[in-house]
């Protein structure tokens, strides 16, 4: 008798280790659904956000680089053929030419804020804003020129128009843009200090 209860200890013990194992593999099968089903949900709504800034990444490159191609179309312009603007700003001759050539140099200056903000505008949100605050002074600075001239300037006052007309219109583009772009970004958690 002796030795059946010893040949029954084992197979008690055994037999209570795999019930403890089967046990045990089941919690974890059962944690382990609760977790995919977790990081599942999880991970859809990340990948939804992902796309969702994707998206607005790519619509801030395209509205920002349309104004900067058309700033710098300008600015070329107005460096290489001087003459061919200096009518429209009632300047003649050789200061005409510098006067207008220097406009297209302060252009070039202005837009130099864009090509980094274009290649990396999650990373360089700052430069966004200083493109935006740049376009609003040009418009009202533009407006303030246009609204201070005096009667008989009318060609002066249409050349001056079309550009209120460009940056109004580059600055609603990219302002909806950029804010799109924020909005999409995730929110960052600070931990207090």
């Amino acid at each position: 008798m002796t030795i059946s209860h010893n040949k029954t200890a084992p197979d008690e013990k055994a037999a209570s280790a795999a019930r403890q194992e089967t046990c045990t593999q089941t919690m974890a099968a059962a944690r382990h659904e609760t977790c995919a089903q977790t990081m599942a949900a999880s991970c859809g709504e990340s990948t939804a956000q992902t796309r969702a800034a994707s998206r607005a990444k790519a619509t801030t490159r395209i509205a920002f680089t349309l104004v900067f191609l058309i700033n710098v179309q300008c600015a070329l312009q107005f460096v290489f053929i001087p003459e061919s603007f200096a009518g429209a700003y009632e300047l003649s001759g050789v200061a005409g030419k510098a006067a207008v050539a220097g406009m297209g140099v302060a252009f070039l200056m202005w837009n130099a804020t864009y090509p980094p903000f274009i290649a990396r505008p999650d990373r360089f949100q700052i430069l966004g804003w200083v493109i935006i605050a740049q376009q609003v002074i040009g418009l009202i600075g533009e407006t303030a020129i246009l609204l201070s001239l005096p009667a008989g300037h009318e060609v002066l006052a249409a050349s001056i128009l079309r550009f209120i007309c460009f940056d109004g219109g580059g600055l609603a583009l990219m302002v909806a843009a950029f804010t799109w772009l924020i909005m999409s970004q995730p929110k960052k958690t600070t931990e207090p200090l």
